[in-house]
């Protein structure tokens, strides 16, 4: 009996678990946290893509048609009692288009009617008109075909966003106005053209009429200046930060709120550019060169420090071996280092230009929101900027200006693009890897 009792005791003890098992247990369940982690980021990402891919689809829908705009054609009868040869400004354009459009429909009488026919062509036409007075004075007393801008009304329904199947007082175009058009339509008199108008022209109050390349040329200038200025100031305060400055609590100082400029809202540059640059030294408002300033402000922490990140890749061997050949520190930062750094500050301040910009709120301060037709032709004419263009455009409602909004919007975004690759480009030609 005493001998059988220990075999039955160590029988009723439970295997103990292997080693190898509890490792593969604990695999398993890491294998599963990293498997769904990976799904959750594929997830995550196929989302931002899902909403980047419907804003890009969102612009194009809205903005694509303006890039095409609706023309009609008129016989047109240069008539000498309604021009003044010597001088066109003085003469009754808008007139020589009303007289055109009622020999076009010599059936409308009623004051009302001749309105709603009067309203089926731009006021744009006139001025057009004036201008092939000025330019070509001969063409008075003779009868051309000209192809004229229709009103945005009738581009709208032309491009299928005014339908004639709802009741006529839902509707911007009477019953009236659409036969007018299906007999434009009949005769190949009315039909879409390229709207080189949107890339020639300034801003308008007509939609019809309105451009991009006022808003353009002054982002240009406004740009160039900004180059011409943070490029070399950031490249030298970067230089002697890295090079030459020495280390003590000033420095650090200094470095510290460099960092910090880098985060600050633009707007609070737009306040510094309206305090220093218009209230203190006077300089023109809605300018260029105002805005060049206070964008080279806002630009300058993001080179700086791009540029010293660019100067720390340099191995420390290139600043020895100049050195020990008997070359200067200045020989050796401009002849050796700066060379091979060079690429990455051109990186960095391309982006940083890019950035500028897409910057509204700094020229909203210093008034570059102002509506400007004309077409900059310097530094210190009034001028807007191609984001500011965007929100005047955005806050009118008119649906000419919904497309042309979008339009200009896909205009920015192709310009962004074209300078960060120009960005990549660059890094990936002159980069070094050490």
């Amino acid at each position: 009996m005493n001998n059988t009792e220990p075999e039955q005791t160590d029988a009723a003890q439970p295997e103990s678990p292997r080693t190898i098992d509890i490792v593969n247990k604990g695999l398993a369940k890491r294998y599963g946290r990293e498997k769904r982690f990976k799904m959750y980021g594929f997830f995550a990402v196929a989302i931002s893509l899902s909403f980047l891919a419907l804003l890009f689809l969102t612009i194009f829908s809205n903005g694509y048609s303006a890039f095409y705009q609706t023309y009609v054609k008129l016989e047109v009868f240069f008539d000498p009692a309604d021009i003044d040869v010597d001088d066109p400004a003085n003469s009754n354009f808008p007139g020589l288009v009303k007289k055109t459009l009622r020999s076009e429909f010599p059936d409308v009488k009623k004051r009302k009617e001749k309105k709603k026919l009067y309203s089926l062509v731009s006021s744009g036409a006139a001025f057009q008109l004036q201008r092939m007075i000025e330019q070509q004075p001969e063409l008075v007393g003779s009868t051309m075909t000209i192809e004229v801008p229709a009103d945005d009304d009738v581009d709208m329904f032309m491009k299928g966003n005014i339908s004639r199947d709802v009741p006529e007082n839902e509707r911007r175009i009477s019953d009236r106005q659409l036969d007018w058009i299906d007999k434009w339509l009949k005769e190949g008199r009315i039909a879409k053209r390229f709207n080189t108008t949107f890339f020639t022209s300034g801003d308008s109050r007509e939609p019809e009429l309105a451009g991009i390349l006022g808003a353009l040329t002054g982002s240009i200038f406004t740009l160039a200046l900004t180059l011409l200025l943070s490029f070399p100031v950031g490249v030298a305060a970067a230089m002697y930060l890295e090079e030459f400055a020495p280390r003590n609590r000033w420095i650090d100082l200094v470095e510290v709120n460099i960092n910090n400029l880098a985060a600050v809202p633009s707007i609070v540059f737009g306040l510094l550019g309206l305090a220093v640059f218009i209230n203190f030294f006077h300089l023109p408002r809605s300018a260029p060169l105002v805005g060049g300033l206070v964008l080279t402000l806002m630009t300058l922490p993001v080179i700086i420090i791009a540029s010293r990140a660019s100067l720390q890749s340099v191995p420390p061997s290139i600043r020895e071996a100049a050195l020990g050949v008997g070359a200067s520190k200045v020989q050796t930062v401009l002849h050796h280092v700066l060379p091979l750094a060079l690429p990455g500050m051109l990186t960095g301040t391309i982006i940083g230009i890019a950035r500028a910009l897409g910057e509204t709120a700094p020229l909203l301060m210093i008034g570059m929101v102002a509506f400007i037709v004309d077409i900059p032709k310097g530094f210190t004419d009034p001028a807007t900027a191609l984001p500011v263009q965007i929100f005047l455009w955005a806050d009118s409602p008119e649906r000419g200006f919904v497309e042309r909004t979008s339009a200009a919007i896909i205009v920015l975004l192709v310009l962004l693009v074209v300078i960060n690759s120009l960005a990549v480009i660059l890094r990936n030609r002159f980069e070094r890897r050490w």
